[in-house]
């Protein structure tokens, strides 16, 4: 609906050579199916495979691990265009790997990147992040889940909630507190946890949204974990998990404006299509009005997003300030997704309340945007205290 910005700006030829691909396999292999595996509750484990057959899960990755070199518009190029087919649960499970993995890829030794990269790379296995306890979300400094040192392995207790692709998931990239004397950031370490090692138990958790995600509870008992499956130093998990934080916004924010489009796209259809005393809705200033003010919202955060990620690529702004813009980023792309969302359903009407409607599924995906990978409140406050406020 909205033009994408002139070619050599943000996007180069390669860019735009990729998206054609993607989109032409989203529209192929996904957008079809997507009624069906969400009221299924799940999608095929084989996507995954065929996902990385186009390069999808290893853009970032380095070569010598099969992933693809690409810089951050590759990425919201894949965020865009999975957020074509409507369907939130299906690009949070897919899309696991770019929270799950980057943890493993920075800090990971070499025989853990060799064992796992290639493998979630190519689409055979699949990783989760696990972080948020049932005591805590956006505080992580504060989590419980222990990881005590036992010889050569640590032995991990505790639980994990809201995980995405936590129920299959052959790896699990997992926050723990290693030392118990130190109750703030400083006492977190991450570790990579297979999937199947005994203790390890899942419970599938039903959502409002994301119904073909597939999202668990995890509980630790007693868990063995190699010490080689230390994700860097003992005690400095914290600053890995921000960093990928900082990544996950983002792509998050890339993806509210995607679903933000595929509201107005639908709603622009059926106020061209659907008459009502003898006029298309499209003829109705009321409606005109809504619409313009969905795509100003869509245009303002995408032109957000795109300036944020140039500075980022570029290292054109001081970290701080990049922190604090990225967190007023996913506040304003995940509201202009509201917005869109619930304008959308208005205007379809009746229709906007029957299942099956894009706006009517990212109307109930909305709020998970706008509380995972930091809830709203968390960040302005995170943006406040960059800024000196």
């Amino acid at each position: 609906m909205l033009d994408a910005p002139p070619l050599g700006h943000y996007f180069s030829s390669e860019h735009e050579l990729f998206r054609a691909a993607l989109r032409d396999f989203v529209t192929r292999e996904i957008t079809p199916h997507v009624n069906d595996w969400d009221e299924a509750g799940s999608f095929p484990r084989d996507l995954y495979r065929r996902a990385a057959e186009l390069g999808l899960q290893g853009i970032g990755v380095p070569e010598a691990y099969g992933g693809t070199p690409g810089d951050i518009f590759f990425k919201i190029v894949i965020a865009e265009e999975l957020a074509r087919c409507g369907s939130g649960g299906l690009q949070a499970s897919l899309g696991s790997h770019t929270i799950g993995l980057p943890p493993v890829v920075a800090a990971g030794t070499e025989a853990l990147k060799e064992r796992v990269v290639p493998a979630v790379v190519s689409g055979e296995a699949i990783i989760a992040l696990a972080i948020t306890e049932p005591g805590g979300g956006s505080d992580v400094a504060s989590l419980k889940t222990t990881a005590a040192r036992d010889g050569d392995h640590y032995i991990v207790n505790g639980e994990k909630t809201f995980i995405t692709s936590g129920m299959r998931a052959d790896f699990i990239t997992t926050a723990v507190r290693t030392d118990p004397t130190n109750k703030g950031a400083g006492g977190v370490s991450m570790l990579l946890i297979d999937g199947d090692t005994p203790g390890l138990t899942r419970t599938e958790l039903k959502k409002m949204g994301w119904w073909a995600s597939d999202t668990a509870h995890l509980h630790f008992d007693n868990v063995r974990v190699p010490v080689g499956n230390l994700l860097g130093a003992e005690g400095k998990g914290f600053p890995i998990i921000m960093n990928n934080f900082n990544s996950e916004r983002l792509f998050m924010s890339a993806l509210a404006c995607g679903f933000a489009e595929v509201c107005l796209t639908e709603a622009l259809e059926w106020a061209r299509q659907r008459k009502t005393f003898g006029a298309p809705l499209s003829e109705r200033q009321v409606i005109r009005h809504k619409l313009v003010d969905m795509m100003a919202r869509i245009d303002a955060a995408r032109s957000l997003l795109y300036e944020l990620a140039y500075r980022i690529e570029h290292r054109a702004a001081d970290p701080a300030q990049l922190v604090a813009r990225i967190c007023m980023l996913k506040v304003v792309a995940t509201q202009a997704m509201q917005y869109c969302a619930d304008q959308a359903v208005q205007i379809l009407g009746g229709m906007g309340f029957m299942r099956g409607t894009q706006s009517e599924r990212i109307y109930r995906e909305v709020k998970v945007m706008m509380i995972g990978g930091g809830a709203e409140e968390i960040m302005k406050d995170l943006a406040a205290r960059q800024l000196g406020i």
